[in-house]
C-alpha cells in the first residue's frame, strides 16, 4: 500500500510539472504598445520560392527572411528549382504544418489558384511574387500578387538595344527568353514583340535553357553552338531576358572571342556586376529591380495581412536601368544604391508599428 500511495504522488508531482511548462510554454509574449495585435507575438512563415539557387534567388529570400525576423516572426525559407512538382509539395506541406502566412514566389498560372486556395481556406495569408492566380477568369482577393515591373524592364533594356542602330536598320538580336508559361518572362515577352513590330530589332535565334540546375552552362554551351553561324559583325547584341542566361551568353561569348557583341540583359546580382566591369567586357546595361527589396516588400505586405490592415491587390516594383559606365571598382549590390539613384530603398507599405517591432526585437 505505502508503495502504491509513492507511486501515486510520483505521478501527481510529474503531471503538475507538465502542466506548470505547458503553461509556462504557452504563455502570451509581452504585448508591445503600439503593435496590432494581430503581429503580436510573433508568426511562423513559410517563404517558398519555384527558382534555382541563383544569386537573385539568394537576395530575395535573405530580404525576406531579415524582414520577417527584424518584426520577430520565424521565417523558414525553401526552394524548389524550376520543379512544378516539388513546388506544389512543399506548399501543400506548408498549408499542413500550421504556419501563419505564405510568401509564395514564380507559381505558375496553370496550378497556382488551386494550390493556394487551401491556405486561404485554412485562414493563412498569403502574398505572392511573379505568380499569377487565374482560373477560368477567377482569382483569390485574399492574395495581393507582386511583381517586378516586367514591362518597364523589358523597355529599358530594350531602348538601349534600338539605341545600337546603325542608319535606322533593325538592331540583330540573339535573344535569350523561354517560354510561354513563365510570367515575368511572357510579360517581358509582350515589350519584345512591339519592339520587333516597329522595327527595331530583329530576332536571329532564340534560346532558352532545359537544364535549370545549370541555367548558365546550359545557355553558354547552346549560345557556343549558334556563334559559329554567325561571322563577326551579323549579329548586334545578346539580350537575355534573365540574368542568370545572360551570364551563360556573356561565357560563351568569352570562350568563342566573341567580344564584338553587346550583352544588355534583366536582373542584377554581384556577379553580373563583375562581369560588366571586366576588361573588354561588351555587357553594357541592365535594367532590375533590387531582389533584396522585393522580399521586404512581400514580408512588410504580409505583415500587414497579419495586422488586420488594407492591402491591394497588385503591386508592381520600380524598375531600374544600371549601365557600365556607371559601376565603379568597388561598386556591389550593397553599395549600388551610390551610382543608381533610389536603388533598393523603399517605404512601399512601412509602418510605424514595424518600426517599433524592429526596435524591440532589435534590443533581443
Amino acid at each position: 500500500m505505502k508503495k502504491v500511495l509513492v507511486l501515486l504522488f510520483s505521478l501527481m508531482l510529474v503531471l503538475t510539472a507538465c502542466g506548470t511548462n505547458s503553461q509556462t510554454s504557452n504563455a502570451p509574449a509581452e504585448k508591445i504598445e503600439g503593435v496590432p495585435d494581430g503581429v503580436q507575438g510573433g508568426k511562423k512563415v513559410a517563404v517558398i520560392r519555384n527558382l534555382p539557387s541563383d544569386d537573385h534567388t539568394k537576395q530575395f529570400l535573405d530580404g525576406a527572411r531579415s524582414e520577417g525576423e527584424s518584426f520577430g516572426f520565424k521565417v523558414d525559407t525553401f526552394i524548389a528549382d524550376n520543379d512544378d512538382a516539388k513546388f506544389q509539395e512543399l506548399v501543400a506541406q506548408a498549408i499542413q504544418k500550421g504556419y501563419d502566412g505564405l510568401v509564395i514566389s514564380h507559381g505558375k498560372k496553370d496550378y497556382s489558384y488551386d494550390m493556394l486556395k487551401p491556405a486561404i481556406d485554412k485562414g493563412i495569408k498569403v502574398v505572392t511574387f511573379d505568380t499569377v492566380i487565374d482560373k477560368n477568369g477567377q482569382g483569390i482577393p485574399e492574395i495581393t500578387t507582386t511583381f517586378q515591373d516586367d514591362f518597364k524592364l523589358a523597355e529599358l533594356s530594350l531602348n538601349e538595344i534600338a539605341a545600337l542602330s546603325k542608319d535606322g536598320q533593325p538592331v540583330k538580336v540573339i535573344k535569350l527568353w523561354f517560354g510561354p508559361g513563365v510570367p515575368p518572362l511572357d510579360r517581358r515577352e509582350t515589350i519584345y514583340q512591339k519592339f520587333e513590330q516597329e522595327n527595331k530589332i530583329k530576332t536571329l535565334e532564340i534560346i532558352g535553357p532545359t537544364n535549370f540546375q545549370d541555367v548558365q552552362g546550359d545557355i553558354a554551351a547552346k549560345v557556343s553552338a549558334v556563334l559559329a553561324k554567325y561571322p563577326p559583325g551579323t549579329v548586334d547584341v545578346i539580350w537575355g531576358s534573365w540574368d542568370e542566361m545572360a551570364k551563360g551568353g556573356f561565357k560563351a561569348m568569352k570562350d568563342n572571342n566573341r567580344m564584338d557583341i553587346k550583352l544588355i540583359s534583366i536582373d542584377i546580382s554581384n556577379q553580373d556586376i563583375n562581369l560588366m566591369r571586366e576588361e573588354g567586357s561588351t555587357w553594357i546595361a541592365t535594367a532590375a529591380v533590387d531582389p533584396r527589396l522585393i522580399g521586404i516588400v512581400d514580408m512588410r505586405l504580409l505583415a500587414k495581412k497579419f495586422a488586420g490592415e488594407e492591402t491591394p491587390d497588385t503591386y508592381d516594383l520600380e524598375a531600374k536601368l544600371i549601365k557600365k559606365d556607371q559601376l565603379k571598382s568597388d561598386t556591389n549590390m550593397t553599395n549600388l544604391n551610390l551610382v543608381v539613384d533610389g536603388w533598393g530603398k523603399s517605404d512601399a507599405f512601412n509602418e510605424p508599428w514595424m518600426d517599433t517591432l524592429r526596435a524591440n526585437f532589435a534590443k533581443k
